[in-house]
């Protein structure tokens, strides 16, 4: 086993599980988070693991990018970090790692999936959602793009139409309009999620790594050519922007305060 800060990483056989473990937040994605994340994608690719199931601890996935971060402190000038474009980057270098991981991964997805927690889960090659799950792309209302290869991700399984839709109004959408999109592969009641995850990587981790590896690949060179990532080094720039605007600041200490009350 390894272990971060703001994650754990194990490997039993053929099967790795990487848990965000942050319940107490619902799980953000800050920088720590981020860079872990990266860490412990290229820990898996030194191990025997061809299967990764990957998960948050407690009643959440991941509540995605930490507006903490983002928003500063009330009233102050210098909240933006001081190298706003390459904090922003992280994500973009966060999902870039977990896709290139050789090992197949399976998102185990429950309740809320905000934001940047939709990308991680995204950038998972399969993913199998608890009926519980609540997902939601909250970026715009925020003033700030949805960055790290989100939009080309999101075109790879959801039609287009849908993503302007989801990303634009920044409605929340349930497992089951997830399912009926094509985001997830399976919905199953919260409490057996787990055993569902299981059994699926079980039956993952008896095929072949070999033929594993290269069927993802295959797959991975397809979605590439179906919708590119290789711009998305440039949503930095207009994330990095969004971080030192003091509107925008403002407008996430306004959201995590109505979700905190």
């Amino acid at each position: 086993m390894s272990q971060w800060k703001t994650l754990t990483a194990t490997v039993d056989g053929r099967i790795g599980r990487l848990t965000l473990r942050q319940p107490d937040q619902l799980n953000p994605l800050g920088t720590v988070p981020l860079a872990e994340l990266a860490e412990a994608a290229a820990w898996f690719d030194t191990t025997d693991a061809s299967i990764v199931v990957v998960t948050g601890e407690g009643r959440a996935f991941s509540s995605g990018f930490d507006l903490r971060e983002f928003a500063g402190r009330p009233g102050s000038e210098d909240a933006a970090p001081a190298d706003a474009r390459a904090q922003a980057d992280l994500g973009r270098l966060m999902a870039d790692a977990m896709e290139r991981m050789r090992a197949l991964t399976i998102a185990a997805i429950k309740g809320p999936c905000v934001g940047g927690g939709l990308v991680l889960a995204g950038v998972c090659d399969l993913r199998i959602a608890a009926d519980d799950t609540m997902f939601s792309i909250p970026e715009v209302d925020l003033g700030i793009p949805l960055a790290w290869g989100g939009i080309p991700r999101l075109v790879r399984e959801i039609p287009p139409a849908i993503v302007r839709e989801l990303v634009l109004t920044c409605r929340p959408f349930d497992a089951a309009e997830a399912l009926s999109l094509g985001f997830v592969n399976r919905v199953v009641p919260r409490d057996q999620l787990e055993a569902a995850v299981d059994d699926m990587a079980e039956q993952l981790a008896r095929k072949a790594p070999s033929v594993v590896r290269a069927t993802k690949r295959q797959v991975n060179t397809a979605l590439e050519n179906m919708a590119s990532t290789t711009g998305a080094w440039a949503d930095a720039d207009q994330l990095g922007a969004a971080m030192r605007d003091p509107e925008a600041r403002a407008a996430a200490r306004e959201y995590l305060a109505r979700r905190q009350a």
